[in-house]
Formats: C-alpha cells, structure tokens, sequence
C-alpha cells in the first residue's frame, strides 16, 4: 500500500496564502464571481441602465456608459479566466500524471506528453485509438 501525503505538504503554508499576489486574486475573483450575487448584481445594473433609457432619451453617452463598462470588465475577466484555466489545467496534468505512472501497464511518455509537438500529439492519439480497437 501506499504511503498517502496530505496536499498541504506540497505547499508552504495555508492554501489561501499561497501562490503570487496576482494568482490568488484571480482565485478568488473567479470563486467570487461565479456565485448567485454577482450575477444578480450584473443583472440588475442592465435592467437598471435599460429602465433609464427614456430619461436619458437613449443618448449617446447612455449607451457609451453600458458598452464601457461592460467591456472594461471583460477586459479584465479574460485574464482572470485564463489564469484559473491554466491553473486548473496544470492540476489536472499533475493528477493524471500520476494516475498514469501508478499503472503498471501503462506507457510512462504519455505523463509528459503536453510537451509535445502537434504532430506528436496527433501520433500519440492514433497509437491510442489502435489500442482501444484492438482491446475490444
């Protein structure tokens, strides 16, 4: 049997204080903004500013307001996301990584095949797909 370590070992310290500045705000933007409140805060901005579009006669700086604001924070989610994709990603990698390795049968080259080239990738999953045929 294996010996099991507990996640914390591979970090230095509390889960929430680990990683740069910028990697546990997008952490905890992401969780944050993925939550009822926000949506329903975004929500109710639209149908605020849309409800004012008479009493500002649909003007220029109306729509200018919502198509700022909207796109600003766009702007910025999409760093947010791809930082927690990559994150998400890199764990997931570790993880079957690791899964990979434990199987005895398992061809090893595959734990680090992201490395690869496209060309390489597409190779590694045709051997695969022959695999899977000639199993069943």
């Amino acid at each position: 049997m294996r010996a099991a370590l507990p996640i914390q070992s591979f970090s230095t310290g509390a889960r929430a204080h680990t990683g740069s500045w910028f990697s546990r705000m997008a952490n905890a933007t992401a969780a944050w903004t993925g939550k009822p409140v926000p949506f329903l805060l975004a929500f109710a901005t639209v149908v605020i500013w849309a409800v004012t579009g008479p009493l500002f006669h649909y003007s220029d700086t109306w729509q200018l307001v919502i198509n700022t604001g909207t796109t600003v924070i766009t702007f910025l989610m999409v760093f947010l996301i791809q930082n927690t994709q990559n994150r998400d990603t890199l764990a997931l990698q570790v993880k079957l990584s690791e899964l990979i390795l434990a199987l005895k049968d398992a061809d090893n080259r595959i734990a680090a095949i992201e490395e690869s080239s496209d060309e390489e990738l597409q190779t590694a999953h045709e051997e695969i797909k022959e695999r899977v045929l000639h199993q069943s």
